[in-house]
């Protein structure tokens, strides 16, 4: 850890090292860096995150939230998709932290589809374990994917902030019955309790986004007890939420079969067949899943109009 009036990194710092790379932020790859030191002591204290955990850092760009990190945590992996920042973020920490070279390891990869051994090769010296907190500024286009991607590759995840497009935000934090409970609300929930813990303006980053970003904080539970894998309950998921405003009993027919299957696996599962997937919390998703009535040689011809 380090001295907590140890300084980070300002807007003249940001705009300095984007010269020196001759680095112009995109929108391909999500780029806003923020450029307030005290929205990233607010995302820092926010997330948990304390000494001795390893935390996994996203888009780190620049390098404004990962001196944060490692003024709070033990370790930091940071994961980077672009080449040039990739390749100065270690001296900009050394520079600003001087020693930090042992607490802090840079992995060039695609945070969609890095694995758990890509992290663990690379794990920073000074590590005790794999990553225990994710804290990370996450690409508004990718948000929900890269998310639920490292909560399913990372079990070692305990907690976590991230930051997203508000109304991103709002869909990860939304319960059954809401209007924006959703895909992202109910596969989250398979991980973690999800909340959103606040909103950031626009100004913090550099180039200013057209709308505001929300934090959403979780913490990792067990997911609920079934018979069914996570990708069966996940393609339940799916197939309630693609005509959400179809009863299940139509909305599952597909995936079931026919209309009567998905009746008879909604009735095995105590699900109203009438209702419609955004009232059904992950626990019912996970029984239909597992109460499933194989439809497949029916003909899908009753019940078309519901």
């Amino acid at each position: 850890m380090t001295a907590p009036d140890a300084p980070l990194l300002s807007a003249a710092d940001i705009r300095r090292l984007a010269s020196e790379l001759d680095l112009r932020p995109t929108k391909t790859l999500g780029q806003n860096f923020v450029i307030d030191p005290n929205t990233i002591r607010r995302i820092t204290a926010v997330s948990g995150t304390g000494a001795g955990e390893h935390a996994l850092e996203v888009g780190p760009g620049l390098g404004s939230l990962t001196l944060g990190l490692l003024d709070a945590a033990e370790a930091v992996t940071a994961v980077e998709i672009d080449p040039v920042p990739a390749g100065r973020l270690a001296r900009t920490a050394e520079e600003f932290r001087p020693g930090a070279g042992q607490r802090l390891a840079v992995v060039l990869a695609d945070a969609m589809h890095v694995s758990a051994a890509e992290l663990e090769a690379a794990r920073p010296a000074a590590a005790s374990g794999s990553p225990t907190a994710l804290v990370a500024n996450l690409p508004y286009n990718v948000a929900v994917p890269v998310l639920l991607h490292l909560l399913a590759e990372l079990p070692s995840l305990e907690h976590g902030l991230v930051m997203v497009q508000e109304e991103v935000a709002d869909r990860l934090a939304a319960g059954p019955g809401s209007k924006t409970y959703g895909v992202p609300s109910a596969k989250a929930a398979w991980y973690a309790s999800v909340r959103k813990a606040g909103t950031i303006g626009k100004n913090v980053f550099w180039p200013a986004p057209k709308i505001q970003s929300g934090l959403v904080a979780f913490t990792r539970r067990q997911p609920p007890e079934t018979t069914a894998s996570r990708q069966e309950v996940f393609a339940v998921v799916d197939a309630a939420f693609a005509q959400r405003r179809k009863t299940l009993r139509a909305a599952l027919s597909g995936w079931a079969g026919s209309p009567t299957a998905a009746e008879a696996t909604l009735r095995a599962a105590e699900v109203d067949p009438r209702a419609r997937g955004e009232v059904l919390g992950i626990e019912d998703f996970a029984r239909i899943a597992a109460h499933r009535v194989d439809g497949a040689a029916e003909t899908p011809t009753e019940g078309a109009g519901l």
